[in-house]
């Protein structure tokens, strides 16, 4: 379904034992509940389809322009981190300056590889001519 993505039918069927005491016992109600929970999660990820659809064709920067801006952020600062901070630090050095900070690396590589691995995997469907979103 989704990075983030979480078991809607497990919640509710643990929310239901919370509140009862007790679990289903009888196995064509738990299949039945299990049915319609399952139907729910499919509605709850149908819905959000169909933002995201909405989303992608928006020509408003705050709207369609938050993956770009994570994109050209993350590169602006791997450059920073990496070339721009090593001269700086001859430089600083050279003149006897305060030496700028660097940007912990850890989160942005998480950032980066993520979106790198959502890239590749559309480049992959690409290549096996699946270029719609349906």
């Amino acid at each position: 379904m989704g990075l983030f993505s979480f078991d809607v039918g497990g919640l509710v069927k643990d929310l239901r034992e919370a509140i009862t005491g007790e679990k289903i016992k009888d196995p064509t109600k738990l299949a039945e509940l299990s049915e319609k929970l399952q139907e729910l999660e499919t509605t709850l990820v149908k819905g959000q389809l169909d933002i995201n659809k909405e989303e992608a064709k928006s020509t408003s920067l705050f709207v369609a322009g938050w993956r770009p801006f994570l994109g050209w952020t993350a590169g602006v600062a791997i450059a920073y981190n990496f070339i721009i901070v090593p001269f700086l630090n001859y430089i600083c050095n050279f003149y006897k300056i305060p030496i700028p900070p660097t940007i912990d690396s850890s989160m942005l590589f998480n950032l980066v590889l993520g979106m790198l691995g959502l890239a590749g995997m559309r480049t992959y469907e690409k290549t096996k001519g699946v270029n719609n979103l349906h």
